[in-house]
């Protein structure tokens, strides 16, 4: 069975900032095995981009929908993306 590996852009709104999402996506996608990156955006929104075997990175995304204790995840958008050049899953600076 070939593994299809996926690259995905995923923007989740509500109350994400400033309540430990980006550690918290650090450490699911860590456990993930996933490569990537995460942000907080000027407009409130937290950002990721997540690559690896799309099992993974759907999981990751379902554990985005919930997020940390204290957050309220009111939408998340998911495309299609570019693979990061991260070797890793990282945080990045607010965009």
């Amino acid at each position: 069975m070939d593994i299809e590996f996926v690259s995905m852009n995923i923007r989740i709104e509500g109350k994400v900032q400033g309540v430990g999402f980006r550690d918290f996506a650090i450490a699911q996608a860590t456990g993930y095995g996933l490569k990537g990156w995460v942000r907080n955006r000027s407009d409130g929104t937290l950002e990721a981009l997540a690559f690896g075997p799309r099992m993974y990175v759907e999981a990751f995304i379902t554990s985005c929908m919930s997020g940390p204790p204290g957050a309220s995840v009111a939408a998340i958008n998911v495309e299609a993306a570019d693979t990061p050049k991260e070797m890793t899953f990282t945080r990045r600076a607010t965009l």
